[in-house]
């Protein structure tokens, strides 16, 4: 028995504390995906290159991996998750008005280093906190929405929408302003609403051992594979948030105001992802899910290439071809915190999250700038192809994890016996 677990909420605050959780991340990707859908604007300005638009993708996931896997592991030793939580939300608010007094490339990349840092530990402590809370038989759907739901919303809709129309009408500075004030609120309120578990007496010791090391956790076989699709898949997501705006503006001539309402349209589809895909896997299990989400994929990037049709069409293609990200908390959350020691899911969440942002996120946007000065932009749409069909087969090797199919299972073998 988990004796630091929250204790069980009514479904209504279930519901109330996977929201609030679900808007906080939002607005951290509101902040993150700020820089990109804004970049046709800072590009010129501080006179950047491919290369440099990459390295600002690869400098905030470096810090932000770092930080999960640091800060996730002294979570779950500390069990502090609401004071890291309040304190990183509004540090990297902060942020996003640094980044927009940035008047150079290395002050752009200095502030998205810092922002990677305090936004990093956001998802670990979130997923931590909605797993010991939420019911297990709806932790699939409850985990999708508190990291999918809010960020898709507000960081791949309205932050597109909202932030280049705000930048044509007051410029891109002004727009990284607006950015950073919506987390300042959010610290408030998890502040208010959120707490933290107590200890019972004599409970520590045991809590100690029954921590694991890193190499027992990656001894289970999910956590190898989700890691794995954590690497390509977070590959997928940065290379189209660095360079899918500059691909549809400059190779495809596309105004700006309709660049945000297609790009728009991802933050639709994880949204309504977010609830569906997940809820799916909850009943029907999560490998086959896993499995087939991401070759849907293939669908965004050939449609950017090849469609000759309406923006409201091309619109219709991201929305579906987008949905691979709604597996995003599956890989990352629901399958680790499955298949690892309850008290090790914020070390689990950080460690797939982590590896993922590093080893996909650092260096597949910085690789996916060169290609792109070797030839063109359409360079970095290729390798979108390449990544989402890989992690589709790598999801093949799963084991199954959710509660309801396990427990049918469970059921027919009992009456087979």
């Amino acid at each position: 028995m988990n004796n630091n677990a929250q204790p069980m909420l009514s479904p209504k605050q279930q519901a109330f504390l996977v929201g609030l959780l679900s808007l906080n991340f939002g607005i951290v990707f509101f902040d993150r995906n700020a820089l990109s859908f804004l970049m046709p604007f800072v590009q010129p300005e501080l006179g950047l290159n491919n290369v440099q638009v990459g390295l600002t993708a690869s400098a905030l996931s470096f810090t932000w991996a770092i930080s999960g896997m640091i800060f996730g592991h002294l979570s779950d030793r500390s069990g502090k998750r609401k004071v890291f939580l309040v304190v990183a939300t509004i540090a990297f608010s902060l942020c996003s008005f640094i980044t927009g007094l940035a008047t150079s490339f290395l002050l752009l990349f200095g502030a998205r280093l810092l922002m990677g840092a305090c936004e990093g530990l956001v998802m670990p402590i979130s997923h931590s906190i909605t797993a010991e809370s939420v019911s297990p038989k709806a932790r699939g759907i409850a985990q999708g929405v508190a990291q999918n739901f809010g960020s898709n919303l507000l960081g791949s809709f309205a932050a597109p929408v909202l932030l280049v129309a705000f930048a044509e009408a007051f410029g891109w500075r002004n727009a990284f302003f607006l950015a950073g004030v919506p987390g300042l609120i959010t610290a408030g309120l998890i502040w208010i609403f959120i707490k933290d578990a107590v200890p019972t007496a004599g409970s520590e010791h045991k809590e100690q051992a029954e921590h694991s090391s890193i190499m027992e956790i990656f001894k289970e076989r999910n956590m190898i594979v989700c890691t794995l699709m954590s690497i390509l898949l977070v590959s997928y997501l940065v290379i189209t948030w660095a360079f899918m705006p500059l691909f549809l503006t400059e190779m495809r001539g596309i105004e700006p105001s309709s660049m945000g309402w297609i790009m728009g349209a991802l933050g639709i589809s994880a949204t309504v992802g977010s609830f569906l895909v997940p809820g799916l896997s909850d009943r029907i299990g999560r490998k086959p899910v896993m499995i087939v989400t991401p070759l849907i994929g293939v669908i965004m990037p050939l449609g950017a290439m090849y469609f000759d049709g309406s923006a409201w069409t091309m619109a219709a293609l991201f929305f579906v071809g987008w949905l691979p990200c709604s597996v995003f908390p599956m890989f990352m959350a629901t399958v680790p915190s499955e298949s690892v020691n309850p008290r090790n899911v914020a070390t689990a969440v950080g460690l797939t999250m982590g590896i993922g942002e590093v080893l996909g996120g650092v260096f597949s946007p910085t690789f996916a700038g060169w290609v792109a000065d070797k030839s063109d932009l359409s360079a970095p749409l290729w390798i979108l192809v390449g990544l989402t069909v890989t992690a589709g087969l790598i999801a093949t090797a799963l084991r199954e994890t959710a509660p309801n199919l396990l427990e049918a299972r469970a059921k027919l073998t009992a009456r087979s016996a």
